[in-house]
């Protein structure tokens, strides 16, 4: 069974991500979720990974 920790929804044009953190029998992640036209992709993020995650999108902020 699944806990849901936090949930956030961002509009990006005419993109919606949905950034859920939860946590199960085997730990925290965060699931990133993207829907455009009705279509969604996932991806998810064990906790773990988070800190490199963050790291990745500064260094691409930073390039930006």
């Amino acid at each position: 069974m699944e806990t849901q920790l936090l949930s956030e929804r961002v509009q990006i044009e005419r993109k919606q991500f949905f950034f859920d953190f939860r946590e199960n029998a085997n730990g925290r992640f965060l699931k990133i979720t993207e829907e455009v036209g009705g279509h969604r992709d996932t991806i998810i993020v064990p906790a773990s990974g988070l800190p490199l995650f963050r790291e990745t999108i500064d260094r691409v902020m930073a390039t930006n």
